[in-house]
């Protein structure tokens, strides 16, 4: 039992997912959304007040642009895409408090989230395979 609490403990520590992320930027905590995906999924769509770096960039970058004190979390495409850990360890290198967005864009934008692109806000959709979607 002690090595489930351990995991479980950790894992929450490191992970968070759409949902909670969203209540927080609603609730106004502190903290830093960081969109680690390329040029042009960026410009196809992202959560509004994300910081576009994608992780490649997240060495050189960071210590200039994302202030230490305030935790981080990172999301990229979808549970299919590892580019959210590749950004969190990069951050978590740098001594960012840091935490992958589980589910990615996919699930923020399925959740009905709000997105946006350079044109403004895009319409949002509530998928019902992921959430409960009144009728």
């Amino acid at each position: 039992m002690t090595d489930a609490i351990a995991y479980f403990s950790a894992k929450l520590e490191h992970e968070t997912d759409a949902s909670d992320a969203y209540a927080a930027q609603k609730a106004g905590e502190s903290l830093v959304i960081v969109d680690v995906r390329s040029d042009e999924a960026w410009a196809q769509g992202r959560i509004p007040g994300a910081v576009h770096m994608p992780y490649s960039q997240i060495a050189e970058r960071a210590p200039r642009e994302l202030d230490p004190s305030v935790p981080v979390v990172v999301y990229c495409w979808s549970p299919g895409c590892n580019a959210g850990a590749k950004g969190a360890l990069a951050l978590a290198r740098l001594g960012y408090q840091v935490r992958e967005m589980i589910g990615g864009y996919e699930y923020w934008v399925r959740e009905g989230q709000p997105t946006e692109n350079d044109e403004g806000p895009l319409p949002r959709t509530f998928d019902p395979l992921v959430m409960y979607v009144r009728s």
